[in-house]
């Protein structure tokens, strides 16, 4: 993808909006952050690469003006799940979508240096060139990607206005999706429970996976904070972290559409997204519900039928 094509795309689609949302560099070479266009002035400085992570589309339910903004395929199912939640004007965003074949993990490229200094990085199709004070390492980029983009089935944007390169189809199985979350539910459910309890017992509450949630669109009176009810302390116990956790899932189900923020942004290396996948598999199964794909489309959760047609009630004698 033409990093010039990209340019002109947003200089166009700056023409009917009051802000372009993109990527810049950040403060080294491996971090790109988010980059708000009011003037053409400020086009040049955007960049496209693997380091562009950010799911952008977090801003729009904040901003009420016209918007463009560039998305990526997990990005752009979070503007469909908007639509489906009356949560955007969608006559207010023009969709700018560029074909993804896989970002970086910052932790695992970290990793994968020994944690080196870094000059320089250079992308080269699906090898990484990484200078670094140590000298120069060459890695396949699929050994530095998060899990998302190894079982990504939507490389292509499913909602666009704009698409900046050719469109790609995915080359991975899709029976593959959920296959680290079936493995799971193949444990006896203590087994299951104590991995969670293991897990959640390095959570420090610092709420970096709400905050970078785009569904998470209530953090203004979130439940961890509230005291109107009063759901969950501010203790760090593993109960009281294991009930955030849980309520944060319990409040994505339907809606999660696995971009991965969570995950990212966790400074402990939790599995965070591990638990909103468990749940979309339930929707899948029971629902033939996968969120961000069809914005004709009702969330489950939204919806209330009598008799659902895949669950049958437990019968208490």
């Amino acid at each position: 993808m033409s990093i010039e094509k990209l340019r002109d795309v947003v200089k166009k689609v700056l023409e009917e909006v009051d802000v372009v949302i993109g990527y810049t560099e950040g403060f080294d070479k491996i971090h790109a952050t988010p980059h708000f266009i009011d003037s053409p002035q400020e086009i040049d400085k955007l960049i496209w690469s693997p380091i562009c992570v950010h799911n952008l589309t977090t801003y729009l339910p904040s901003l009420k003006k016209k918007v463009g903004v560039v998305v990526k395929g997990c990005d752009s199912r979070t503007i469909v799940q908007y639509m489906q939640e009356g949560l955007i004007n969608r006559d207010n965003v023009k969709i700018i979508g560029i074909p993804c074949q896989g970002v970086i993990s910052i932790k695992r490229l970290s990793k994968a240096i020994d944690y080196a200094n870094i000059d320089d990085i250079i992308f080269d199709n699906d090898k990484v060139i990484v200078k670094t004070d140590k000298g120069d390492k060459t890695i396949a980029l699929a050994d530095i990607m998060p899990d998302k983009c190894k079982t990504c089935q939507y490389p292509t944007p499913v909602i666009y206005d704009y698409l900046v390169g050719d469109q790609i189809k995915s080359n991975k199985p899709e029976e593959g999706v959920y296959k680290d979350i079936l493995e799971l539910d193949k444990k006896p459910l203590e087994e299951k429970l104590q991995y969670w309890l293991k897990e959640f017992d390095r959570c420090i509450r610092c709420y970096a996976c709400r905050n970078a949630c785009p569904m998470c669109i209530c953090q203004d009176s979130c439940i961890a904070e509230s005291r109107e009810p009063h759901w969950i302390s501010q203790r760090l116990t593993t109960e009281e972290k294991l009930m955030f956790h849980m309520i944060h899932a319990i409040h994505l189900a339907g809606r999660c559409v696995e971009c991965g923020e969570c995950e990212r942004v966790c400074p402990m290396g939790i599995p965070v997204n591990k638990l909103k996948r468990k749940i979309n598999l339930d929707m899948k199964e029971l629902f033939d519900y996968v969120p961000g794909v069809n914005p004709d489309d009702k969330p489950p959760m939204y919806t209330f039928n009598v008799d659902e047609l895949k669950i049958k009630e437990h019968k208490i004698g």
